[in-house]
């Protein structure tokens, strides 16, 4: 018997081709990568197209990065793809970096032929295997029929429930394989429901202990921003005139210019915000985790606070820090429901007036104050001239190290997602990269990126990138020889044995910055620091890397040290 061949053949696509529909259909513009052999059949078919656009970094570490900029300064995922072997390897650092600050980003990688795994081929790694501990999830593909469900699953798991990573690893042969394309609606996946109902006992129960607080703190981190709760916790906040500290991944969650706001806390956190945490009577802990860098001593942290912790991610709750009354949830769904309770009903809090009298004496100790006197930069003075001239109105990316720190401490970051840095991980050379990715993401808009001249090293390579594609990004590097916040460690606890912190031999960094297209300028003075920002700022379609020679002496402070309690700090 011979088949009917009367009925119309249905359309089949190869793996390359549906794997760029998935994306077209996921409503993704915007790829970060760096092609390699595993994944040409892709690059072939992202040339044939217009929708999806491909922005090529000069290391795989960059793009990572760059998608991390481009997920934290919008509400969108970051989309990475790279070739097997090195280039996952190469990966791993920004994959690493998002999974500890909870970025949505889906990585997909390149595989070697499915007949070739195990073989030690060429440009071969069990990425799957490499990936698993700093991953919210990866999968690999091993069918072609199954690549736009795991697609969608991908997308899925990335942006829901607590954000995260997520690696699609794809071999080769897949990519050439064929089959019909149909894009999933929805998923549904047995071992992963991030949408959790909020307990109402445990709201009736945070709502009381609310109104009769009379030391109370609101400790704000990155999940208020995460969950674009911002509105709804200034909002409860103000009503309650309760005073608001954030994490260095909170920070702009609530206006930081507002006279409740205490600034950071932790271990370069105002001595306000730390003296108010370890005397409070109360502490609401929303969408932060009680990292070491916050809590310092754990058996010395508030000590006679009742804890409040709302957070989607039920691991996260009392994991470091006992929290008296769990409120398990999205962070918006549960401040809003908190704020039904409270604002809606009219319910007055306690007076805290005494409380408040407390903190603004802890205030008058003006903890992050400088002294620019003499003739050599201050560090702090250069983010205070950027904050005067910005109006607070930048995106703000950093490197890691002192920079960083006066960065969060100075800048007033008044909306959430303008200060984009690498919190947990502390990951050098994030600065730049993400700087590429929040323009890309933001192109009317002003990006600067302050670094250091360790930090600006280790990515440099992508102010190569930065000249393809036109990124006016302003790079604020405060030099001051050294591997500073190393450096700062050394004189404190190594008898000031500044073992290889010193950094010999730095390039001359205007005329790097001119060999790659890009306007340079090197600033000494003081009365430099203002003009030199303003200029660099007006060139709005330049990228301008200004080097600020600063005080090689200056330090972080206060500073808590390691195992230290939180009103145990050195001021200077």
């Amino acid at each position: 018997m011979t088949q009917n061949t009367d009925k119309k053949q249905k359309k089949v696509y190869s793996g390359a081709e549906i794997f760029v529909k998935c994306l077209e259909a996921e409503g993704i513009d915007l790829v970060f990568g760096y092609p390699g052999g595993a994944v040409l059949h892709i690059y072939d078919e992202l040339h044939k197209q217009n929708d999806v656009t491909h922005i090529l970094v000069r290391h795989e570490q960059g793009a990572v990065h760059a998608a991390e900029g481009y997920a934290k300064s919008s509400e969108k995922t970051g989309v990475v793809l790279v070739t097997s072997g090195p280039g996952a390897t190469n990966a791993i650092t920004g994959i690493a970096d998002a999974y500890m600050d909870s970025v949505p980003i889906v990585v997909f990688t390149g595989q070697v032929r499915t007949a070739l795994i195990g073989n030690d081929a060429f440009q071969e790694v069990d990425t799957v295997g490499i990936t698993r501990p700093c991953v919210k999830h990866n999968f690999m593909i091993t069918d072609v029929k199954d690549m736009a469900s795991t697609i969608k699953k991908a997308f899925y798991v990335a942006s829901t429930g607590r954000p995260g990573p997520v690696v699609v690893d794809i071999p080769k042969d897949i990519t050439e394989d064929t089959c019909e394309f149909v894009y999933p609606s929805k998923v549904s996946m047995r071992s992963y429901n991030p949408d959790i109902k909020i307990k109402e006992d445990s709201i009736d129960a945070a709502v009381k202990t609310i109104l009769a607080s009379k030391k109370p703190v609101i400790y704000a981190g990155g999940g208020v921003i995460n969950s674009n709760a911002s509105e709804e916790l200034t909002e409860l906040a103000k009503y309650l005139n309760f005073p608001v500290t954030n994490t260095l991944m909170g920070l702009g969650c609530y206006p930081g210019d507002d006279p409740q706001f205490i600034q950071m806390l932790g271990m370069h956190g105002s001595y306000e915000a730390n003296m108010a945490m370890h005397d409070c009577d109360l502490l609401i802990a929303v969408g932060a985790r009680f990292d070491d860098r916050i809590t310092g001593r754990l058996d010395k942290f508030s000590p006679d606070a009742t804890v409040i912790h709302i957070d989607i991610d039920p691991s996260s709750i009392s994991k470091n820090i006992k929290a008296h009354i769990p409120v398990v949830g999205d962070v918006k769904d549960a401040v809003k429901k908190i704020s039904e309770k409270i604002v809606q009903k009219n319910l007055k809090p306690q007076n805290i007036e005494k409380w408040w009298s407390q903190i603004n004496k802890w205030r008058k100790k003006d903890s992050f104050k400088y002294d620019q006197k003499n003739d050599v930069i201050k560090p702090q003075f250069v983010i205070d001239k950027l904050y005067e001239i910005t109006k607070g109105d930048a995106f703000i990316t950093s490197d890691v190290g002192q920079h960083q720190m006066w960065a969060a401490q100075i800048y007033k970051y008044n909306k959430p997602r303008r200060w984009i840095n690498s919190g947990g991980l502390g990951t050098m050379g994030f600065g730049l990269p993400s700087a590429m990715g929040t323009q890309f993401a933001n192109p009317d808009s002003l990006v600067c990126c302050v670094t250091g001249e360790a930090s600006i090293q280790m990515c440099i390579q992508e102010l190569s990138t930065c000249m393809q594609y036109g990124l006016p990004i302003k790079i604020i590097c405060l030099n001051n020889r050294y591997m500073g916040m190393v450096r700062q460690w050394q004189e404190f606890f190594y008898e000031k044995r500044y073992a290889m912190s010193y950094m010999d031999a730095l390039p001359d960094f205007v005329k790097l910055a001119e060999s790659y297209g890009h306007v340079g300028h090197k600033i000494e003075n003081p009365s430099d620091v203002e003009g030199a920002l303003k200029d660099a700022i007006q060139q709005k379609d330049r990228l301008v890397f200004l080097d600020f020679i600063t005080d090689q002496d200056e330090n972080v402070f206060p500073m808590i040290a390691t195992g230290a309690a939180h009103n145990k700090m050195i001021l200077s």
